[in-house]
C-alpha cells in the first residue's frame, strides 16, 4: 500500500475514534455526522490514491463514490451519502444549518451514521490494507 493511502486511512480512523468517544452525547450528534462524512471522504480518497486515480479537492461523497464505485465490493447507500453531505456542508456554519429537517440528528441517527462509516472503513479500508 502506498504511504499516501496509509495517511488517508489513518486520518479516517482518527475520525472513527472521535465518533466512538462522542457517540452517546446527544448534544454532539451533529459532530458525529461531521466526522462520519469526513471518515467516508478520506476512505474514498484513499481508494483513489491507491489506484492512481486523480484525487479531486472536493468533499461531495456522492461525487467521490461515483469515481470508485466499481472498485468497491460492497453496495454503499446513496441516501446516506447524500444525508452526510448535507450535514457536513451545513455543519460548518452556525445556527440552523447542519441539521436534519427535524433538527439535530438524534442519537439513533448518529449511531446509524457511525455503523455505516465503520462498515465502509472496515470493508474498503480493510481491502486496501490487505493489498
Amino acid at each position: 500500500m502506498k504511504s499516501s493511502t496509509e495517511e488517508w486511512l489513518k486520518a479516517a480512523n482518527d475520525d472513527l475514534e472521535v465518533i466512538a468517544h462522542i457517540i452517546s452525547e446527544s448534544s454532539l450528534t451533529n459532530m458525529v455526522a461531521f466526522h462520519a462524512q469526513q471518515c467516508v471522504e478520506k476512505v474514498l480518497k484513499a481508494l483513489l490514491e491507491e489506484h492512481e486515480i486523480d484525487t479531486p479537492k472536493i468533499h461531495r461523497l456522492v461525487t467521490l463514490y461515483g469515481k470508485v464505485e466499481s472498485l468497491i465490493s460492497i453496495k454503499i447507500e446513496l441516501s446516506l451519502l447524500q444525508t452526510l453531505d448535507s450535514l457536513y456542508i451545513d455543519a460548518r456554519y452556525p445556527g440552523e444549518l447542519g441539521l436534519l429537517p427535524n433538527g439535530r440528528p438524534s442519537v439513533a441517527e448518529a449511531q446509524q451514521f457511525y455503523n455505516f462509516v465503520r462498515t465502509v472503513y472496515e470493508n474498503v479500508g480493510g481491502s486496501l490494507q490487505r493489498h
